[in-house]
């Protein structure tokens, strides 16, 4: 048990989809699946508890990860300030359970399934592997967040619009601008703005800083356009049947 806690390490490194990462990705995947299938078929009671649930898990994580940073005397402001995408993701996350805010919703399908899946397919685990505390907290964070986009969409109805596009991309970069001078008063890189993460990324395979930024910038635009292109395909089909529907009549 103080192993699973410490900061030292003995256990077996992380390992990059070894058979504890592919078992931990395919349990994410197999309760989203599940709420695909079966989501619509709860009754508003169990929506509710649901949401409640997934947004303690969301929010003890979150403070769990902090309280184990500041146990083992790696807490900093340079480090812990919840300004990554997938940090102020995890509060977005948990009050769009609570309060089925639209708004935020936007931010967590747009946003946080794209953050959080490159986050569960290399996460930032370190050396730490399974069984230790660490392996958990960035599967459970990361993969929490893309369960609560799926949920909010595929149980409660949400979806996002071309609107949502467009404000995603604005206050996304207004969002970045605001980091970047974060990071220049206090010598952080949040966002990975300033440079790449030191541990193994998609970003390893993207040119060196600065030139990968507006590269990030377009993928950004891609990865986004393509979460809303079901909802496109799907607004083309209804339009596509509704003079077929009214001649009919």
């Amino acid at each position: 048990m103080d192993q699973f806690f410490s900061r030292e390490w003995d256990g077996t490194p992380f390992e990059l989809f070894g058979t504890p990462h592919i078992i931990a990705l395919m349990i994410v995947a197999l309760i989203n699946v599940a709420l695909i299938a079966f989501g619509q078929r709860l009754s508003p009671h169990r929506r509710k508890v649901i949401r409640n649930t997934l947004a303690s898990i969301l929010i003890t994580n979150e403070a769990l990860w902090h309280l184990w940073n500041w146990t083992t005397g790696q807490w900093t402001i340079q480090t812990m300030l919840p300004l990554h995408l997938c940090s102020i993701l995890v509060f977005m996350s948990a009050i769009l359970l609570v309060n089925k805010s639209y708004g935020l919703y936007e931010f967590v399908y747009l946003l946080g399934i794209a953050g959080a899946l490159q986050a569960l397919l290399t996460p930032d685990a370190g050396a730490y592997g399974f069984p230790h505390f660490r392996f958990f907290q960035v599967i459970i964070s990361h993969g929490s967040i893309v369960t609560a986009a799926i949920y909010m969409t595929a149980v409660e109805g949400y979806r996002p619009t071309l609107q949502s596009i467009k404000r995603i991309l604005i206050r996304g970069n207004i969002y970045a601008v605001f980091v970047g001078i974060v990071n220049a008063l206090l010598g952080s890189n949040y966002l990975f703005i300033a440079h790449k993460p030191k541990t193994a990324s998609l970003l390893d395979v993207l040119p060196p800083w600065p030139w990968y930024l507006p590269i990030l910038e377009l993928l950004a635009v891609i990865i986004v356009g393509l979460l809303y292109l079901p909802f496109a395909i799907k607004d083309l089909k209804a339009r596509q049947a509704t003079p077929d529907a009214a001649a009919l009549t």
